[in-house]
């Protein structure tokens, strides 16, 4: 190590924190990788940061989308593709509510966010998305309760490509340590578990690809 001109050590430099930053996010997504379930981290307007090759696997059959793909905004994608309930089983009560109620917080948090004003804006040139936003969100709360708001320790329902996963269930487990929290990230992983087999008729993964276009939690009177 170099000295100083009367023999005092020089300190070492500074890391700008934009380089701190990269440079942890670099080591994270090593991290990341290492997990084998599904795991994707992103800011509080669900713009996505870092996702893992299993995230990657369980979003591979969704088509094209010029603004809601799973790795651009996972926000989007659950509200706006057409694909998503073809991922996302029961879509609707299981995926769509929850998160709309968590947009609904962050839209109270962040109110003059441009991107979550884009979403909103959406919502409200989309009438039933727009229902269930106003109408449909009220009231499945009410009948739900506060408790099913939380994503960390909720088990969803999923289709995933990989046959011997199939229809299954995943814990959403949330572990941001302080540091992601402190960049104003949040990391949610998928933890898959054993498949579950339905005593009913099984609806394949196609069957489903467009049940998302009705939100049947929003009252007809209201809609």
């Amino acid at each position: 190590m170099e000295y100083q001109a009367g023999g005092q050590r020089s300190r070492p430099r500074p890391v700008p924190e934009s380089l701190r930053a990269q440079a942890y996010l670099q080591d994270y997504a090593a991290l990341l990788e290492a997990v084998p379930f599904p795991s994707v981290v992103f800011d509080h307007r669900w713009d996505v940061v870092l996702t893992n090759d299993a995230f990657e696997t369980l979003f591979r059959g969704v088509g094209p989308h010029p603004t809601a793909m799973p790795g651009d905004n996972f926000l989007r994608f659950v509200l706006f593709h057409p694909d998503a309930g073809t991922v996302l089983a029961e879509h609707e009560s299981s995926w769509c509510l929850p998160m709309l109620a968590h947009f609904a917080a962050a839209v109270e948090r962040h109110g003059q966010d441009g991107v979550l004003r884009s979403i909103l804006r959406d919502i409200a040139q989309d009438p039933i998305m727009d229902a269930a936003y106003r109408h449909g969100l009220p009231h499945w709360i009410r009948s739900v309760g506060p408790d099913a708001l939380e994503h960390d320790g909720a088990v969803r329902p999923l289709w995933h490509p990989d046959p011997r996963w199939g229809r299954t269930d995943c814990r959403i487990v949330g572990e941001t340590p302080k540091t992601l929290q402190d960049m104003g990230y949040t990391r949610m992983t998928l933890v898959l578990r054993d498949a579950r087999r339905s005593a009913g008729p099984v609806r394949t993964a196609a069957r489903v690809r467009r049940a998302t276009s009705h939100l049947s939690v929003v009252p007809a009177a209201e809609a």
